[in-house]
């Protein structure tokens, strides 16, 4: 009897794919658009105006409207291009606000740091990147001349000013018994919004910011400081900390860190230094800061002068366990359990963030890729920008400058017409510059007047670039319009 044979098994059927997942190739695909939308963006820079011509109608009507309920697959980057030509230009005549270029080879870093998606929060979360972190920290604090000091990279200057704060009330006049803490926080009328905010947030009330006039070079005075110190001592209130500016929002002011620093110890108040923006001009000329070793907490935007993209700040210290004081709080799920000293790095126990995106491999990488000699190169360009920039304004009559500054900020306005009406000229000088896009600018009040301000914080600028505020400002004026 012939035996009929088995039929051959049935392939096994293919696993479905995760509806959020694609295949590498697929990704590598994507990949190749979103990279080719970026090199379109970096060649346009230069030629596309600064300000793009939308309202915020035109945004709504490209932008918004309903969620899509079935995905649109690789069309959905056909949008990238409206995205980029719908934004502010980061080219080197952006001089508004303080923002920094985002150097490419950093973005690569970024991009690089969102597909590894580790939580920079402990080494066993991300052994690399926590190793990373506390390389760059140790990089930057040396540079600096502050070697030895520890820290963090937080998301901006607030936090990290925040941060800082925070470790000054522990330090000095931490929370009793009953719950409440207190004490006074020295600053000079020229510091940043961040420090009402801090205050507010720590429980010590906006009240007790105590903000000292600044002199005539908008720099804290040491001897008004001291003032201020006894009355509040006399009058049964408790100093904690002095902020100091390394480098004003506003016009790049710094402030005698030393001898805020001789007069903090001996009334054993805590130190912190603002240098959010200005900080990293002591790569390149440290006798600016001199007492800057010597701070107890000091923050620096990387985003800003160090030219990375947002967001990249750093929180340093000079007492580790001052920060563990602060923020140490931990549940037993997330307890380190090793004692070695790389493995049981944790940064949660130094910071407020529990969760933190990697913020390290951008700046490790752009560092690593340019070498630090092209940073304080940079960055000495950009102060000899807005030196360049002063003498074309003092060159011209109509035009007055009207604060001095060590850094990359430039202050002035035009004085062409009725003085009585200088601010609301200036304001709309301002206006018409912005909207033809060729330069940007932003403003400031100095000594109670409305004033154009120009802050060079781009590693594309050129001298073309800062001739160009002269040329649009003037070109902008009543009497160039009438």
């Amino acid at each position: 009897m012939t035996q009929t044979p088995s039929p051959a098994p049935s392939p096994a059927p293919s696993p479905a794919r995760p509806p959020l997942d694609i295949a590498t190739d697929e990704f590598a695909a994507l990949l190749r658009v979103v990279g080719a939308e970026a090199v379109r963006h970096l060649e346009r820079l230069d030629s596309a105006p600064i300000r793009p011509a939308t309202t915020g109608e035109e945004s709504l009507r490209r932008f918004a409207g309903p969620a899509p309920e079935q995905g649109l697959g690789a069309s959905a980057l056909d949008g990238l291009r409206q995205v980029a030509e719908h934004s502010r230009v980061g080219n080197g005549r952006f001089f508004g606000y303080v923002m920094g270029s985002g150097e490419p080879v950093a973005a690569l870093g970024d991009f690089f740091a969102s597909v590894l998606n580790q939580n920079a929060t402990a080494w066993r979360s991300g052994p690399a990147t926590a190793v990373i972190e506390r390389t760059v920290i140790g990089w930057l604090a040396e540079a600096l001349g502050c070697s030895g000091f520890s820290g963090t990279l937080t998301s901006g200057g607030s936090l990290a000013n925040l941060m800082g704060l925070a470790m000054a009330r522990e330090a000095k006049a931490p929370a009793n018994e009953s719950g409440s803490a207190g004490g006074v926080v020295y600053a000079s009328t020229e510091t940043h919004m961040s420090m009402g905010k801090a205050v507010a947030l720590l429980g010590l009330g906006r009240h007790n910011l105590r903000l000292i006039p600044a002199d005539a070079d908008l720099r804290l005075d040491p001897a008004a400081l001291r003032a201020a110190i006894a009355a509040d001592r006399a009058a049964g209130r408790t100093p904690i900390a002095v902020v100091a500016n390394g480098g004003t929002i506003v016009s790049g002011a710094v402030d005698p860190i030393a001898a805020i620093v001789e007069v903090a110890r001996a009334e054993d108040l805590w130190v912190h230094v603002d240098g959010a923006y200005g900080v990293a001009a002591a790569l390149v000329e440290p006798e600016l800061f001199e007492g800057l070793a010597d701070v107890d907490s000091l923050s620096l935007d990387a985003h800003k002068w160090l030219y990375q993209p947002l967001d990249c700040s750093v929180l340093l210290y000079r007492d580790p366990a001052a920060a563990r004081r602060a923020f140490s709080l931990t549940d037993d799920y997330a307890a380190s359990l090793s004692a070695d000293p790389v493995e049981g790095q944790v940064f949660f126990e130094e910071t407020i963030e529990l969760s933190r995106r990697v913020r390290a491999l951008k700046l490790w990488l752009s560092l690593r890729y340019h070498g630090f000699a092209a940073f304080r190169e940079s960055i000495a360009g950009n102060i000899g920008h807005a030196r360049l920039l002063a003498r074309l304004v003092e060159a011209e009559p109509t035009l007055e400058r009207v604060a001095p500054g060590p850094l990359s900020a430039v202050c002035f306005r035009w004085v062409g017409g009725d003085p009585s009406e200088a601010d609301e000229v200036n304001a709309a000088i301002l206006e018409r510059v912005n909207a033809r896009g060729r330069v940007y600018l932003s403003n400031a009040t100095v000594h109670g007047r409305f004033v154009l301000r120009a802050c060079v914080t781009n590693h594309r600028t050129t001298d073309a670039d800062v001739r160009a505020v002269v040329e649009e400002v003037l070109a902008a004026a009543p009497q160039a319009s009438a």
